[in-house]
């Protein structure tokens, strides 16, 4: 095994350290890094899985291009990159550089955002450059710039820890983000209070003191509520107010006109008044206050009034800039904070300046000694797509994204990529919904094999660092950008030997800024993204680059926490409150879409499961598309819990399979956003969703598209294994999961098949030397088959006319043995475990792999009683924690069993 290398985990924004090694044969093992202080060693099951995820299977590993019959070609980099610089040359030449675009992502390393952010508005000319971070923190930095005259964090984790109070907002943070929620949880240990305010009861609200399930969309009411609160009862800093801000009467006359009732903001938000107040109260009493916020906050018609109208209860109360208080957005990618630091939005300039102000121009004009900068924004997300459908955008390059799934809309999108002259798409995987209407696909280096640095939700910016060899032709993306500008006659300007000088580079930037603007330089003359401590590094100094928090001082050290000296970036150097007037979401439920549909996370995937699809102990937990619902509303539409059913909204459909998982409020569902064309028949939730937005800032509505749900009905369902993937031509539905050594696929149809038996052959493709089990009892409907050669388990297939099929779990344990033994046989055609105790149940614990039923085993013959107990006994719960939860559940439930 080779030497560990300390780099960076790829997923969400807490941006925890990882120790990685890889040996001979390319396995890699990876570890929480006990020296970085995002997470001093802890990992999530996300980042524990991720030596699971970096083999070659579905790789992207040479160029292509496709032909007229869409099929795609190998062909060298020359040839592709060529292709690229021709085809932007010739829509800037015929249509000017807004007929050109780039829709990037928060998987790219900063080095790789400057690039393309740098070729696009510095020397094409164009703002048409966005990122999928639209998607996910937008508003926020929307509601950072209003308050704070830049997009800037004041928190950082430390204040997790000394916080007497932890609120969070329209966060699952238990699930997206266990290893920061690891530090709340130690907060509450020592005596904080936990407020969680979701429409949801999630995983999350287990450990809360109090839940807030307001109605979705009316948390500007909730917190002018809390203004107004807060300033009735004398809970106001009126120095720090006098000395640091403006606009509180305006903020203040909005909260007290609309919200200054309490009882009246409790009807709004459909929550008790005595736990409106209690919330209210909880705020006004504690000092050291920290409120998190994410995508229930942002991703809204209205998300940009959401943060700003909690940000001025933190301004009123004068709770920021302190140990343990202040407001803070965290983010949902490994970079999104990065690619804002470098301009990576359309309607922004690298260092964190503005496209609309002509001094910020200038300087960065200067500095690139650019032919010309983009003169005005460009198009955001969803309006970019629109303009591709229409001809506008003639060319447009898509890097480490998805959007066919992830943008709402999302048929939309996929017409208007089928429509348009040129699509480039950089990416390592070779095939998504998104690059097979690709013109040119170029094959991008992954995690593992990327050198360059991410910034965190703290403003702390670590080394990701290469362990893994390039494999095949693969690139990074910075030098596939870097190749093409060369094409397009900007070589001097695109000549980097390496990660290191562009790095260098954007530190130059900020501290550029800062010299050119000069004492009276306006909105420029008083910012907090400077790096000038990092400006002179060499290479072997970027190599060995610490994590470390902006602004980074000329000695080389960061800052923990902003506001301390209660100056902020407007130019006066005093923050601003907002007037924050409610706002309906763009879309009501009526009597033809009376649901309203929520989309988010699941624990154990990430984004459009490109890389946690390959994991097996990822895929154990949730392994299909669902939707959540009350059982009322299940009622209501005629479907049942395990049955598959159909959602419908204005723009689209997807079928999912119906569950009742608890924490949904009559009148909602919730419908993950993983699952797309690769892993499921028909699950991509983004072609539901309303494409409103927010008109500050650009940020589409993924948390209010009304929707109904209708039956999907089928005559049969099933699942299969197999070690080798197997055709999906002609279901009605299935779902595909990854095992440690087969694939498995839940199944379903509309017609039974006239000979099971014929089908299964053919379907499994059973040699006629191999050893056939059949079992099929006709009058029930139910038909078992299972393929063996030589002594082992190649495949087996289980139908039944209702969905109640036999555990997998024990089947999938069969694939490991060498040789199956009559018992297992006999199994396998009973559909059950010859053994008793041999089925682990459902996977609650991904980390160590314990099942349900182990789980509930131990707590009833060892009479355990907390979640401590259960790790103890089983290691379930024992690392990242995010199962602890649905451990504490389990121990309810038996003791309420045993008690009656």
């Amino acid at each position: 095994m080779s030497k560990a290398v300390a780099t960076t985990c790829p997923y969400c924004g807490v941006g925890c350290g990882v120790l990685a090694r890889a040996d001979a044969a390319g396995t890699v093992s990876v570890e929480g890094d006990p020296s970085h202080a995002s997470n001093f060693g802890r990992l999530c099951v996300k980042g524990a899985a991720l030596g699971e995820t970096t083999d070659l299977h579905g790789r992207l590993l040479h160029p292509q291009v496709r032909e007229a019959d869409g099929s795609f070609h190998r062909v060298g980099w020359d040839a592709a990159l060529d292709r690229v610089a021709d085809g932007f040359r010739r829509a800037v030449e015929q249509h000017g550089p807004d007929a050109v675009a780039f829709y990037v992502s928060g998987q790219l390393l900063t080095e790789d955002y400057y690039v393309v952010n740098k070729l696009a508005k510095g020397y094409l000319g164009t703002a048409n450059i966005d990122t999928n971070s639209r998607l996910c923190m937008s508003s926020a930095v929307a509601a950072h710039k209003r308050a704070f005259g830049e997009d800037l964090v004041p928190a950082c984790y430390e204040d997790l820890a000394q916080a007497e109070l932890v609120v969070l907002v329209g966060s699952n943070t238990a699930w997206c983000h266990p290893v920061a929620f690891q530090r709340i949880a130690q907060a509450k240990e020592a005596g904080a209070k936990l407020v969680v305010i979701d429409p949801r009861f999630t995983a999350t609200c287990e450990s809360a003191d109090l839940h807030l399930p307001i109605k979705p969309g009316t948390d500007v009411w909730l917190f002018n509520g809390l203004l107004a609160f807060l300033f009735r009862h004398g809970v106001m800093d009126v120095g720090f107010v006098d000395a640091h801000t403006d606009g509180m009467n305006a903020a203040l006359a909005v909260a007290s006109a609309e919200a200054g009732d309490p009882e009246a903001v409790a009807r709004m938000c459909g929550v008790q008044p005595a736990d409106l107040l209690a919330f209210y109260r909880l705020f006004a009493r504690h000092e050291r206050v920290v409120s998190l916020f994410s995508q229930g906050v942002n991703q809204s018609t209205s998300g940009t009034d959401k943060a700003n109208s909690l940000i001025n209860c933190h301004l009123l109360s004068g709770r920021i800039g302190k140990p343990g208080a202040g407001p803070f957005s965290i983010t949902g990618q490994p970079n999104a904070m990065g690619g804002r630091e470098v301009g990576g939005m359309a309607n922004m300039l690298a260092a964190h300046m503005d496209l609309h102000e002509p001094t910020h121009r200038q300087i960065v004009q200067a500095f690139w000694a650019s032919p010309h900068i983009a003169a005005e924004p460009g198009l955001k997300a969803v309006a970019l797509f629109d303009a591709v459908l229409e001809g506008r955008v003639k060319a447009l390059w898509i890097m480490g994204t998805n959007p066919v799934v992830s943008l709402p809309d999302a048929d939309r999108v996929r017409q208007a990529l089928q429509a348009c002259e040129l699509v480039v798409c950089s990416d390592i995987v070779e095939r998504t919904d998104t690059s097979v209407h690709a013109h040119v696909r170029l094959p991008a280096l992954g995690w593992g094999e990327k050198n360059g640095t991410v910034t965190s939700s703290e403003r702390r910016i670590s080394r990701q660092r290469p362990f893994l060899p390039a494999p095949g032709e693969a690139r990074a993306d910075w030098r596939i950008v870097c190749e093409v500008a060369k094409r397009l006659g900007f070589a001097e300007a695109f000549d980097y030997a390496g990660p290191h000088e562009i790095f260098v580079e954007h530190a130059r930037l900020t501290a550029f800024r800062n010299h050119e603007s000069g004492a009276d330089g306006g909105t420029a003359a008083r910012r907090h993204l400077h790096l000038g401590g990092l400006a002179a590094l060499d290479a072997p100094g970027y190599d060995a680059l610490a994590p470390v928090q902006w602004p980074v001082r000329e000695d080389g050290s960061g800052t923990a926490r902003l506001f301390e000296d209660g100056r902020y970036a407007h130019a006066d150097g005093r923050a601003r409150f907002v007037a924050t007037p409610g706002r309906a979401p763009a879309h009501a439920p009526d009597r033809e879409y009376p649901l309203l549909l929520n989309t988010g996370r699941i624990r154990d995937q990430w984004h459009t499961m490109t890389r946690t699809g390959k994991s097996p102990r990822l895929a154990g937990h949730l392994s299909e598309p669902f939707v959540d619902m009350h059982p009322h509303d299940a009622l209501r539409s005629g479907v049942r819990e395990g049955e598959l059913a159909r959602v419908v909204s204005r723009w689209g459909t997807m079928v999912a399979r119906v569950r009742h998982g608890g924490g949904i409020q009559a009148g909602q569902v919730f419908v993950p956003i993983h699952w797309n064309d690769q892993f499921a028949s028909d699950a991509r939730v983004g072609a539901l969703v309303s494409p409103e937005i927010d008109p500050v800032s650009g940020q589409p509505e993924f948390k209010h598209t009304p929707v109904q749900v209708e039956p999907f009905p089928v005559r049969w369902h099933g699942f299969a294994f197999g070690r080798r993937q197997l055709p999906t031509a002609g279901l009605s539905y299935w779902a595909l999961i990854r095992g440690e050594q087969f694939w498995r696929y839940e199944i379903a149809h509309r017609e039974r098949p006239g000979d099971c038996g014929t089908w299964a052959r053919a379907w499994l493709d059973a040699a006629a030397a191999a050893e056939w089990l059949e079992y099929e009892d006709a009058d029930a409907g139910i038909y078992r088959a299972a393929l063996v050669r030589e002594d082992r388990l190649e495949a087996c297939v289980f139908l039944s006319p209702r969905p109640d099929l036999p555990s997998r779990q024990w089947l999938a344990q069969l694939f490991g043995k060498p040789r199956l033994e009559d018992a297992d046989r006999a199994g396998l055609l009973a559909g059950e475990s010859p053994d008793a105790g041999g089925d682990p149940g459902p996977v609650v614990c991904a980390c160590f792999g314990v099942g349900r039923n182990t789980i509930c085993t131990s707590i009833r013959e060892k009479s355990l009683d907390t979640p401590a107990g259960v790790t103890a006994a089983l290691r379930a719960g024992g690392n990242c924690g995010s199962c602890i939860p649905e451990i504490r559940r389990l121990i309810a439930e038996a003791h309420a069993w045993s008690a009656a």
